[in-house]
């Protein structure tokens, strides 16, 4: 009889190390310093600090792009310079094809990196290099790599939340606005699939597909806290409520949503079902983009909360919360924090995300801005 699915994960196992054991990592001794937000910034400190980043933004022929997940003040002043708000993979995209020489990424390393990758001939900045992502950091490269190495047969697709490491050893990468799509590609074509790194976001797509998907085994601190009752309770509460959801959710509260998306997809469903109230699970950095396009429309953060969570960032990411005024002024006076990526992991890296990008540009061409968590 043929190996199920879930025989071949418990196998899978043996390689692919618990997320638990794998937050380990986070101890300083071992090298990753938990995160640490930087001062926030007084009123008075806004204004000077606001347009001395405007002057040397200017100066350095640099743009600056932030997630949606950041603080609202590094949402507006990317907007207010002609830089962007937007999903990791717009970001790079957009900083590609502005004529700046540098560029100023508000994020996470990956995003960060995979600036660089798409912009080798580019200078890549953040305000803080230890701003991590809890999926990039639960797929070690060499981990991945053995666990592509005792599974030969399938096609390698990961997140866009991985280190350039990691996409370099993959066929694809895949943002959540597209993942479904490539694996139902691929499962047309008859090929079996390596998914990694987040459990719930390939749950979601092999559901949808039937693809034979093998996941490895991580999750998002953020959308692995929603929780189901707490939800169910907060709808009784709203009754007129839509409910949006990310797909890096658990499978619970991703029954429970109107509309699953990505980070852009999650604004766009606001706008397309008009409701006048939303319950929204993804890190509450969206709301800030979501309260702007959509004045007088009640927006509500999922719970969290509940028997058996233990997140402490409430909804947002805590390495998100790394980026500030202050130490992107820094960063823009002193040339520091400059990412960078071994041109031959790179190259290699790359491979997957063109593909990914070629594979949109016929099968998707309204993909753009609409792209990762």
């Amino acid at each position: 009889m043929a190996e199920s699915n879930l025989e071949r994960e418990k196998k899978a196992m043996a390689v692919a190390t618990p997320i638990q054991i794998r937050f380990e990592r986070f101890d300083g001794a071992t090298g990753i310093a938990p995160a640490k937000p930087p001062r926030i910034a007084t009123p008075a400190e806004k204004v000077d600090l606001v347009r001395r980043i405007k002057a040397r933004l200017k100066a350095l022929d640099a743009v600056f792009v932030a997630h949606y997940y950041v603080h609202p003040d590094l949402q507006d002043l990317a907007q207010e310079t002609g830089g962007t708000v937007s999903d990791s993979l717009e970001m790079a995209r957009f900083g590609h094809d502005h004529p700046g020489k540098t560029i100023v990424v508000a994020g996470v390393r990956f995003m960060g990196e995979t600036a660089k990758i798409l912009n080798p001939e580019k200078r890549v900045l953040m305000p803080d290099l230890a701003a991590e992502c809890s999926l990039d950091l639960a797929c070690p490269a060499d981990e991945f790599t053995r666990f592509c190495d005792a599974n030969p047969d399938r096609v390698v697709v990961v997140y866009a939340n991985t280190s350039a490491a990691v996409k370099a050893r993959a066929d694809w990468m895949v943002t959540s606005s597209i993942a479904e799509k490539i694996v139902a590609h691929l499962h047309a074509e008859g090929r079996k699939i390596l998914f990694a790194p987040d459990k719930h976001l390939g749950d979601y797509i092999r559901r949808a597909t039937g693809a034979d998907m093998l996941l490895w085994n991580a999750s998002c601190v953020v959308h692995e806290e929603f929780k189901t009752q707490q939800l169910e309770e907060l709808k009784l509460a709203h009754p007129g409520a839509k409910v949006l959801v990310h797909p890096e959710s658990p499978r619970g509260v991703i029954a429970m949503a109107d509309a699953v998306g990505s980070t852009t997809g999650i604004i766009q469903a606001a706008e397309r079902l008009g409701a006048k109230e939303y319950i929204v699970a993804t890190d509450g950095g969206i709301l800030h983009q979501m309260r702007k396009r959509l004045p007088g429309v009640t927006f509500i953060e999922a719970p969290t909360a509940g028997k058996g969570a233990t997140c402490q960032s409430c909804a947002h990411c805590p390495w998100m919360a790394m980026n500030g005024l202050h130490n992107l002024l820094e960063v823009l006076e002193t040339g520091g924090n400059e990412i960078h990526v071994d041109p031959a992991v790179g190259r290699k890296a790359k491979v997957c995300i063109q593909r990914m990008l070629d594979f949109a540009r016929v099968h998707l061409p309204a993909m753009r801005g609409s792209g990762d968590a």
